[in-house]
């Protein structure tokens, strides 16, 4: 089909690029999300597909990929926590305003067909993709084919609940899995651990300025890859929940590999090691069953802008 254009748009920022058949991104470029403003997303959207469209006329179609519910036709997001839609028709305000077809999905699932396609996932006919990031958002893949649940709406695994009554969440809910398993998760860890406990959190709070407000997630890899005992008691911390909630979807669906991506991947082996320990203690029948593969995502920040223009195509 040649090129297409894939579209991330996320609550802060719209990333889209030219993508090839073969996965590679051709160009890209950003623009700030209006994220209280509908009607200027739309037109931000617009703005950058123009923008490449016109440097490369062969483009064919455009997949746009967003943090929220997607209902089955793949045209309207039903609910999305970090944008003003409700039940916005986005696929059809975005085709009047680019005059290329729309193919709209969630950002979760675009990144898993993309890491099936191009990245870690390839050779992998039944393959769970998590995302660690701001939140929890994740794709299933089964038989090669995307699994989008009965209504669009599936693999929302940050929103299963870990903890009865335990911390709020964006969703309205308490105690998801997104707010023990993420890179807020991590943030708050580190941040809690600074207030309570300064002496032992010397090293963050010095990248933090001196103050846990400032503490963020690079810092906290920072000090975990220099050794700090207490980041990486941090990660630790994420690692146990998170290795626990991928042994309860393992029990679920019985997947042959995870691929772990979103911006708290970036911390490698540092993540990955007390993950798959964490997994393997908390797996039912250990033992007794094959375990699947637990790797980190091959595609980085453009797995979402891959997947929803490979989608684009389909």
């Amino acid at each position: 089909m040649g090129l297409t254009i894939g579209v991330d748009v996320g609550g802060t920022k719209v990333a889209a690029g030219v993508v090839d058949d073969d996965g590679a991104i051709v160009e890209k470029v950003r623009r700030p999300t209006p994220s209280t403003d509908p009607e200027e997303t739309a037109h931000v959207i617009a703005e950058v597909v123009d923008l490449l469209a016109g440097k490369y006329p062969d483009v064919s179609a455009v997949g746009l990929g967003t943090a929220g519910f997607v209902d089955e036709d793949r045209s309207t997001v039903l609910f999305a926590p970090n944008l003003a839609w409700r039940d916005e028709p986005i696929k059809k305000k975005v085709e009047g305003l680019v005059g290329l077809p729309v193919v709209v999905e969630n950002d979760g699932n675009a990144t898993a067909w993309g890491e099936s396609r191009y990245g870690a996932g390839r050779g992998q006919d039944f393959m769970v993709c998590i995302t660690l990031g701001t939140g929890i958002g994740g794709g299933i893949i089964v038989d090669g084919e995307l699994n989008r649940g009965r209504f669009g709406i599936g693999a929302e695994f940050g929103h299963f609940r870990v903890v009865p009554d335990g911390r709020r969440c964006g969703c309205g809910n308490r105690g998801c899995w997104e707010q023990y398993a993420s890179g807020n998760a991590l943030v708050h860890e580190a941040r809690d651990l600074a207030r309570v406990a300064p002496a032992m959190a010397g090293r963050l709070l010095e990248l933090g300025e001196g103050s846990p407000e400032r503490i963020h997630g690079p810092q906290i890899t920072q000090a975990a890859r220099e050794g700090d005992a207490a980041a990486l008691e941090c990660f630790k911390t994420v690692a146990q929940w998170t290795g626990q909630g991928l042994a309860d979807l393992s029990a679920i669906l019985d997947p042959g590999a995870f691929v772990i991506g979103g911006g708290l991947s970036e911390a490698g082996d540092l993540l990955l090691d007390p993950v798959r320990d964490a997994f393997g203690a908390a797996l039912t029948g250990r033992g007794h069953r094959p375990l699947p593969d637990i790797r980190i995502a091959e595609l980085g920040p453009a797995a979402g802008i891959v997947g929803a223009a490979d989608l684009a195509r389909i």
